[in-house]
């Protein structure tokens, strides 16, 4: 039989508010579409819901700035209630040039405008959506409550959207996950012709997050959850997506 990975697209998750069970949400849905949760399904969870579950929705209305922020927006022309918030959202500015802010997030991000959105959010320009504040701690809850209503043995990642270096367009990427290392680490093995890898080391689970991404889209598909089946992968309770974040040292560009 061929090799083959399954992704099912959950089309039936509700609009999310803040106090809303994500988990008891996700396996009632996988129930209702006939896929189920089963052992050692990839649970993959756009951040934007986690991030509404938890209130982390924000009227710009309701936010006050800063000189800083005010000086900011002279110089981009973006709204410096925005940047505020960017600014609050971030422990460093990274770049800022042609109106484009990038920033490391309080996770360790690097993306722009600390992963501020509008999009899915409220349908207007006043209403935004912040990241999770922990995303790793929100994918060990979300396993842990999954685990706990299906005795099923899952792994979560907790994806969002981001541009890449020297790259058109955006891929989804992983940034918070348990129950699955983040890499496939190929290096001091042989590849196909016998010859040892020495760097080949896989971001598996930014993998995972784009491939889902194909059946959950960035529109109006109303697909926000997405069920991995049939992959393999290495169980790891501890890991974490920061793992992914590239030290400074090893930057070639700045």
């Amino acid at each position: 039989m061929a090799k083959r990975i399954v992704i099912y697209g959950l089309e039936t998750v509700p609009k999310i508010k803040p106090g809303d069970n994500l988990a008891r949400i996700i396996v009632e849905c996988a129930e209702r579409e006939g896929v189920g949760i089963m052992d050692k399904d990839i649970i993959v969870v756009s951040s934007k819901i986690v991030s509404k579950s938890e209130g982390r929705i924000v009227s710009l209305r309701n936010v006050k700035t800063s000189k800083e922020a005010e000086k900011l927006s002279e110089k981009t022309g973006k709204d410096p209630k925005l940047l505020q918030l960017i600014l609050d959202e971030s422990k460093e500015l990274v770049k800022v040039e042609r109106g484009h802010i990038i920033v490391e997030t309080r996770h360790g991000i690097i993306c722009a405008n600390a992963g501020i959105d509008r999009s899915n959010v409220a349908g207007r320009e006043d209403v935004v959506v912040l990241l999770p504040i922990d995303p790793d701690g929100s994918a060990k809850l979300l396993k842990k409550s999954i685990m706990e209503l299906t005795g099923k043995k899952v792994a979560v990642i907790i994806t969002d959207t981001y541009g890449r270096p020297l790259r058109e367009g955006q891929v989804d990427m992983a940034i918070g996950l348990s129950g699955i290392t983040p890499f496939k680490d190929y290096r001091g093995k042989k590849d196909w012709m016998g010859y040892t890898l020495k760097v080949k080391k896989i971001a598996l689970v930014d993998e995972i997050a784009a491939a889902a991404e194909l059946v959950k889209g960035n529109g109006n598909e109303g697909i926000p959850v997405a069920i991995v089946r049939g992959l393999e992968y290495e169980e790891a309770e501890e890991a974490s997506a920061k793992e992914l974040n590239m030290i400074r040292e090893k930057w070639l560009f700045r």
